[in-house]
């Protein structure tokens, strides 16, 4: 039987996804990438579209050639750290960095904008968090609902306002692009595959496959090929819209570089919509912020605890839910500058095994049943990018650092692919799974 899916479906899902994964970072760091890169903005754009939008599209496609949820993919290295790996990812793209940051970038320029300079903002911060991860609990109670309410409500909303505010900035330019600074200068493509990290995606993408794949499911298609199909078909529009997005705000940052320099990203869109628009501006651009910053809870939420539901059942989901909530809700109040300080180093180790694996499974017909290529081409690309971690935090480990810094595409910030590589050839040796099998 021939299943398909209605293009109003199929669309109701892009709009869910990409509401899903344009969230905080993907807000602020376009700006911020843009006006560091002045005239070369194109090109760094370019760079954190590979790493972000298509990243997640890889991800999610790796996602649905070998299965239909993460365990399946990480389940290539083998069932002693399946779990694990799904366990790292979730936490990452959870509580520990990408939930608290949705709080915190929707204060910042939803909230901030409107308090007077003399005033604390500590209280104002904790109160809005918490009203803004309540509603991030009281939404995700029923994930199956998700398709309606971000699909078709809140995604709509969303890009209307980014229309407003970006369509006024083409026509009333904040000023003239001006010339790049540092790496942006030299490397700006290879600068803006680093900076896509921050964004999250290439790891929510796992994570978010199966909210696709399960609202498919609910449409009515059962068949494996029609699922993966239409998850793909879904996973390639929102890449699409999320790359004409990057392109809109990166050009609203460039705009900047030849103007005082700016904290962080969401300082920058605050100012540029405040002399754009005045106070009007400043509300519509907070209004598209929460409303981006809160489907992305949701998403992020209700897949958390979906996964943590798996694998821990004597816990409930909503138990969990709540859990993650007030964690996040927490962490959230550090402050964004902090947050984002601390972030960038941890993602640049973490991000160079999650890409060979997922690059690695679309080698899986070569490579089937040799879990042994799978983890030592993830070992050595993870040892690889804890340098580069090291490197982006500016701490150096001495000669062994300088020793490391000579692998070949390290200072582009691709260090890792050769090991990578190479681990994937050994792991591929007969002898290799001799001795896995018997010290096994």
């Amino acid at each position: 039987m021939n299943q398909k899916l209605s293009f109003s479906k199929l669309l109701s899902l892009s709009l869910m996804l990409f509401a899903m994964f344009f969230g905080a970072g993907n807000m602020i760091f376009p700006p911020m990438l843009g006006q560091l890169s002045g005239e070369n903005f194109l090109h760094s754009v370019a760079g954190f579209v590979v790493t972000d939008a298509g990243l997640s599209i890889l991800g999610i496609a790796a996602v649905v050639m070998v299965g239909t949820k993460l365990d399946d993919l990480v389940g290539l290295i083998g069932p002693k750290f399946s779990v694990f790996v799904g366990v790292m990812i979730y936490l990452l793209i959870g509580p520990l960095f990408a939930l608290p940051r949705t709080g915190t970038v929707s204060f910042e320029l939803a909230v901030v904008p409107f308090i007077p300079d003399d005033i604390s903002k500590v209280t104002f911060s904790v109160i809005f968090t918490a009203i803004f991860f309540g509603i991030t609990y009281i939404l995700s109670l029923n994930p199956s609902k998700i398709v309606d309410i971000v699909g078709k409500v809140l995604t709509p909303v969303l890009l209307i306002s980014i229309a407003v505010i970006f369509i006024t900035c083409f026509f009333h330019p904040v000023g003239e692009i001006g010339p790049a600074t540092g790496d942006y200068a030299s490397i700006p493509f290879f600068k803006g595959m680093i900076e896509g990290y921050l964004a999250l995606d290439g790891l929510a993408a796992l994570a978010f496959a199966i909210v696709v794949i399960n609202a498919v499911k609910d449409f009515g298609i059962s068949e494996p090929k029609a699922i993966a199909k239409y998850t793909l078909l879904a996973g390639i529009l929102a890449g699409v819209g999320l790359g004409i997005t990057y392109l809109a705000l990166g050009y609203v940052g460039a705009q900047t570089s030849n103007g005082p320099a700016f904290e962080n990203g969401g300082q920058l869109l605050a100012t540029v919509v405040s002399k754009l628009l005045g106070t009007g501006g400043n509300i519509v651009l907070g209004l598209a912020v929460l409303l981006a910053c809160l489907t992305t809870s949701i998403g992020l939420s209700s897949s958390f605890s979906d996964y943590f539901n798996l694998i821990l059942p004597k816990f409930s989901y909503k138990s969990i839910l709540a859990t993650v909530c007030i964690f996040s809700f927490a962490l959230s109040n550090v402050g964004l500058t902090t947050m984002i300080h601390f972030t960038l180093p941890a993602l640049v180790m973490i991000y160079p095994p999650a890409i060979a694996l997922i690059l690695l499974s679309f080698c899986n017909r070569w490579i089937k049943n040799k879990p042994e290529a799978y983890a030592l081409a993830l070992l050595l690309a993870f040892i690889i990018g804890i340098f580069d971690g090291l490197k982006t935090a500016n701490i150096s480990l001495g000669s062994l650092s300088e020793l490391v810094s000579r692998i070949p595409l390290f200072d582009l910030g691709l260090g890792w692919v050769i090991p990578a590589i190479i681990g994937c050839l050994i792991g591929t040796l007969p002898c290799v799974k001799f001795l896995s099998n018997k010290n096994s």
